[in-house]
């Protein structure tokens, strides 16, 4: 058994035979609280820059080593949940993440908050402690369905960030955005400290040989491989047009504010809340159909924003819409199949091989802010179009290679 009953938990312990709605709940909402703060920035990258006199290109670095934080984090951490109490890893966590948000809401300059931003990425990894908490938790019948009730927080979570940092950042400034983060995350702190139960380590492996049978894992477990590739080309397009969405709908010719640019996380909501199906559908189905589905809509819904541009205008909004729920959908239900796919690869090493997924995801995210940013600039939304369709087609290739295989 894995999880040690603890003074702090609520009034039953927690086993993987069994796990409650109320602590289900709190994961979701702890996972993507804390991985909201990755995504905060994005819609309000205009404000912000103006406010700091930074230039378009300097303020484009802020999700970019948010996002490079955030791989390393999981990285560097994550694999010691397998080592270590996942617990005492969270809490930890969230302390830090408390501390950067601070620091970003104080930034006088860009360079202050930039390191403030990488500082968030690593924080924020504890969304990845808090995903194989849940599957240790979960009885084995319902992990698809629990890690995908949990991904929805987790998605959610990066989803509404969008919406709430716009409007606030429109009507309260940047900085009470960050503030506020930080006073939602220590509230998160609490509720976790009091109710998360202890959790015992499956290895005692020591941290060099930990990070190093990360390699071994990789070459070991081939459904992890395609599973990581397939999802870190996904990412690349999915985080080149959030990344570049608030400044293509802040120029000609919409001209919207912030907030109007973070309402469109609504609509990638939708796309969230579909998660849990795709988990339950990969219980049943299997998660490379589920996966290799997914994966399809990400790519075709990446290529129906092409054509937005030649729309009448009145039109390019709604289009816009319907093809961020199309590729939300496609890219949270991919990443939910893949989690399914390498939790079963190897059970005592979930923590790490969590870590190899996301790692090779938010490497493709980070990527992805960047190349968005770069042909944005030179190319405009037809060059992001064209980066997200082939990054989708990428992903549902390597998909189908492993289908036929």
């Amino acid at each position: 058994m894995s999880v040690i009953p603890s003074p702090n938990t609520l009034a039953a312990p927690f086993t993987g035979t069994g796990l409650s709605g109320g602590l289900t709940l709190l994961l979701a909402t702890g996972a993507g609280l804390s991985v909201a703060s990755l995504y905060y920035s994005q819609p309000m990258l205009g404000v912000l820059g103006a406010d700091i006199g930074a230039s378009d290109q300097a303020v484009g670095l802020v999700p970019t080593l948010t996002q490079l934080g955030y791989a390393a984090g999981i990285l560097f951490t994550a694999p010691l949940g397998d080592r270590h109490d996942r617990r005492t890893l969270i809490l930890v966590k969230v302390v830090l993440l408390v501390l950067a948000l601070l620091a970003a809401a104080v930034s006088p300059t860009v360079a202050p908050l930039l390191a403030a931003s990488l500082a968030m990425g690593v924080a924020a990894t504890l969304a990845q402690d808090i995903v194989p908490a849940a599957a240790t938790l979960a009885p084995e019948a319902r992990r698809g369905g629990v890690v995908g009730t949990v991904m929805t927080g987790l998605l959610l979570g990066i989803l509404l960030s969008r919406v709430v940092s716009g409007f606030t950042a429109e009507h309260l400034g940047w900085r009470a955005l960050f503030l506020s983060a930080a006073i939602a995350s220590a509230a998160l702190g609490l509720a976790l400290w009091r109710f998360l139960p202890h959790f015992r380590p499956t290895t005692q492996l020591a941290y060099g040989a930990l990070l190093g049978s990360l390699r071994g894992l990789w070459r070991q477990h081939g459904s992890v491989r395609q599973a990581a590739l397939a999802q870190a080309s996904l990412a690349v397009g999915f985080s080149a047009v959030w990344s570049t969405l608030a400044l293509w709908l802040h120029g000609a010719p919409f001209h919207l504010g912030s907030a109007a640019a973070g309402a469109f996380g609504l609509a990638g909501a939708v796309g969230a809340l579909a998660a849990p199906v795709f988990g339950r559908l990969a219980d049943r189905r299997g998660a490379q159909r589920t996966s290799l589905l997914a994966a399809g809509l990400a790519a075709i819904s990446f290529a129906l924003m092409a054509p937005i541009p030649w729309l009448p205008q009145a039109w390019q909004l709604a289009w816009l819409a319907v093809a961020i729920v199309g590729f939300d959908l496609g890219f949270q239900g991919a990443l939910v199949s893949h989690q399914t796919i390498i939790y079963a690869a190897d059970p005592a090493a979930r923590s790490r091989l969590n870590a190899l997924l996301f790692v090779a995801m938010f490497t493709g995210m980070g990527v992805g802010a960047a190349l968005g940013s770069t042909l944005y600039a030179h190319a405009g939304w037809m060059g992001v179009t064209a980066l997200a369709t082939g990054s989708g087609l990428a992903g549902w290739a390597i998909r189908w290679r492993a289908a036929r295989a």
